[in-house]
């Protein structure tokens, strides 16, 4: 666990595993450090033969805090007003290329949920050659008619932060009732164990309000994600109600040959249940690149 200076920003990570497996990489959600992570599910990853890199994104966690940039406003990006954007998605992706090759790990299995989905999406166009395959989880392709939130959800994500620890995990776990799976798959001490992590670790809200507004400046991506050749996963709920499980139709819908992998019950997160499914749907896509020429593309970007 250590920091690693990319361009003009610092990024906070973690690498587990042995030297020489696959790299796989996850890419956390809005205002979500690292440690949102299960260690259990990440162990999970290292046993079935994957190097696994997790980092903090800029404005989150442990990494590089840009305060200094102008107050949050969410209406002007609305608009296309970029004054007030400090950065965009593809700054984000930028950071996660600059991170694999200042750590010497090369091309690698790409795995985001929410807003990491859509950064993910975002390397994959940008930096072909630094993605093996990629899995989008609970995410969206930018376009305006798909992946919406539900008016109570959408509240969520511009309401007042709470100040102490007790309160952030509180305010937490009540927006899992909102966003979050049905009862059948919910687990709410795992939900708390996160909570408590993730606000340990380091919560950043103004940082929260710069991601939101790089993911409404960033635009749709529906016609670029036809350029993405590589094996593709979506994953989504159809429970989510921060973002409806039209984003990941759609995303499925926008790459080549991409598999869509609908959950029941599951909303805006991943409890345990869910992984040992989506474990063997990520080495198989990984396994689906390796077939594909994976280690090819690997000799010619290194």
């Amino acid at each position: 666990m250590q920091t690693r200076t990319v361009g003009q920003v610092d990024l906070w990570y973690d690498l587990r595993g042995r030297p020489g497996d696959r790299v796989v990489v996850l890419v956390s959600g809005l205002g979500r450090p690292c440690v949102g992570w299960d260690d259990e599910f990440v162990q999970m990853l290292v046993d079935r033969g994957f190097a696994v890199l997790l980092f903090d994104n800029r404005d989150c966690g442990r990494s590089s805090i840009f305060d200094d940039a102008p107050r949050f406003d969410l209406a002007a990006a609305l608009r296309g007003d970029r004054s007030a954007v400090a950065y965009t998605l593809d700054d984000m992706a930028d950071d996660v290329v600059g991170l694999l090759g200042a750590l010497d790990l090369g091309p690698a299995h790409m795995v985001g949920v929410s807003l990491g989905g859509m950064i993910c999406q975002t390397m994959a166009i940008r930096h072909p050659a630094w993605v093996r395959s990629l899995t989008s989880i609970m995410s969206t392709t930018g376009a305006r008619g798909v992946g919406r939130a539900t008016p109570e959800a959408q509240a969520l994500l511009t309401s007042p932060p709470p100040k102490t620890r007790d309160e952030f995990i509180e305010h937490e776990l009540a927006n899992m009732r909102i966003i979050g799976s049905r009862p059948p798959l919910v687990d709410e001490g795992r939900r708390r164990a996160m909570f408590e992590r993730i606000y340990d670790h380091g919560v950043h809200p103004r940082g929260t309000g710069r991601q939101l507004m790089a993911i409404v400046v960033s635009g749709d991506r529906t016609a670029a994600l036809s350029t993405v050749a590589v094996p593709t996963l979506v994953v989504h709920g159809d429970a989510d109600t921060l973002i409806d499980v039209s984003g990941g139709e759609a995303t499925a819908k926008a790459i080549y040959g991409a598999r869509l992998m609908v959950v029941p019950d599951l909303g805006h997160e991943l409890p345990p249940v869910v992984w040992p499914q989506l474990v063997s749907a990520l080495a198989e896509v990984a396994g689906g690149a390796e077939v594909a020429g994976g280690a090819e593309v690997a000799g010619g970007a290194s």
